[in-house]
């Protein structure tokens, strides 16, 4: 259903768009066109959004809804095509590189009679992350509304790795795991973690801070993760963009360095079959990534699209899009906290999160990490003009990594996909999620 879904969506969009060059664009304030990652938003939510925008304007409004799966791929659409997207859903360094270029339209907060679910509702933490992204002067609160965040860190099988050995990077340089080894096939969130792990030292004598290391592209810290990866490559199986999770859940690897919001979903698949999986973010430290809602230069429905946004803020809208996608929503109400909540974990504090209060919270940590796991974490910025340096050791790295082994891998695994789209019924907590970068 959900793939009819995004076909019907998509085919209406390609008639609605020829219908607009047929006649003319006198109507274009009716249409709002929203540009998202797959799988990230509840269906329900998206359907609900022309009636509320009637009831709060008294304005008809209809969507066109197009998916991407590349941040660069949809900057691109923009950039260079002027794509007129009133609403779109970039990642925290894309962000970063559309404020640099002029690509974003500041976001309105007075919605007269209707409530201003931004300010208020987004937790302390998203807004203190967006601060520190550098947009040439300009502060990416008044730009960009976070939506979902998270982690990135190692996934294990708790029966062949110890906590102790997933609690470090240097697992993935550790030979009993060889061949049980599967990593995220986006440079940036391998990247980061491995320059933290290996700049420790620096990092512990006050030379250079967790932020500050997020901007280092450098050629000699380059070649230093370079170094660490072509290490660890003997003991990998592969480069994964969705498929390690499955690898996971059916015991075909033991480590999967991955994101908070794919180990949610494998930790409880996997579950359900006796297979026990957990997730950490190593003692070292590690990067959390965001994705917000933005209003770009080339929007023409700039009223829909910030009243959209600020739809998406609605404490029981965040919940419903986090039941949906297994994501965590940048909202911190009390609402979402109190939903949240679960007897089955180990009190944390989620102070930084959700404020004053939620000191020792029975909350999933995977989801929302321990104050201190957090505070070990900074965000990850545009590289700018050294972005193809680090393509490139990425390429080098990678190579020709396609062995019959990894082959039969992941046409196992395409096999298990397609087994379990037929047979698995609708259920919106075990859906399978985007792919982020």
């Amino acid at each position: 259903m959900k793939k009819l879904f995004n076909i019907v969506l998509a085919s209406a969009a390609a008639l609605m768009l020829l219908a607009g060059c047929a006649t003319n664009e006198g109507n274009r304030e009716n249409i709002l066109k929203i540009y998202n990652w797959a799988d990230y938003i509840d269906e329900d939510v998206l359907a609900e959004f022309p009636a509320w925008y009637k009831e709060q304007t008294g304005e008809d409004v209809s969507i066109v809804y197009q998916l991407f799966d590349i941040n660069e791929i949809m900057l691109a659409k923009i950039e260079r095509g002027h794509e007129d997207f009133d609403v779109v859903c970039p990642s925290d360094y894309i962000i970063e590189r559309m404020l640099r270029n002029d690509l974003l339209l500041p976001i309105d907060h007075d919605f007269g009679n209707t409530p201003n679910y931004i300010d208020g509702n987004l937790s302390p933490y998203i807004i203190d992350c967006f601060d520190k992204i550098a947009g040439n002067g300009k502060n990416a609160n008044d730009y960009a509304v976070g939506y979902m965040w998270g982690t990135t860190g190692i996934m294990y099988n708790t029966k062949t790795v110890t906590a102790d050995e997933a609690s470090s990077w240097n697992v993935l340089r550790n030979d009993k795991f060889a061949g049980r080894i599967f990593i995220k096939d986006g440079f940036r969130d391998v990247y980061c973690p491995i320059l933290v792990y290996l700049k420790q030292k620096e990092i512990a004598e006050g030379k250079i801070t967790l932020d500050e290391l997020m901007f280092d592209a450098s050629d000699e810290s380059i070649a230093m993760v370079e170094k660490f990866l072509k290490e660890a490559k003997q003991y990998i199986a592969g480069w994964e963009a969705d498929f390690g999770k499955e690898m996971m859940t059916k015991e075909k690897a033991d480590i999967n360095l991955t994101w908070s919001g794919d180990a949610v979903w494998a930790i409880d698949e996997a579950a359900e079959v006796g297979v026990s999986l957990d997730y950490v973010v190593p003692a070292e430290g590690s990067n959390v990534w965001f994705d917000g809602w933005v209003i770009p230069k080339y929007a023409k429905n700039v009223k829909a699209a910030r009243y959209f946004i600020n739809y998406m803020c609605r404490p029981d809208i965040a919940i419903r899009n986090m039941e949906a996608t297994g994501y965590v929503s940048a909202i911190g109400t009390s609402e979402v906290l109190e939903e949240r909540t679960d007897a089955q974990y180990d009190p944390i504090d989620v102070t930084y999160f959700f404020g004053e209060g939620a000191d020792s919270v029975r909350i999933n940590p995977v989801q929302y990490p321990a104050k201190d796991v957090v505070e070990r974490c900074a965000m990850m910025h545009d590289s700018g003009d050294r972005t193809e340096q680090l393509l490139e050791m990425w390429s080098r790295v990678k190579g020709d990594n396609m062995n019959t082994w990894v082959i039969v891998v992941c046409a196992t695994a395409l096999l298990g996909l397609l087994a379990l789209v037929f047979s698995r019924k609708s259920n919106n907590k075990r859906k399978k999620h985007k792919h982020r970068r």
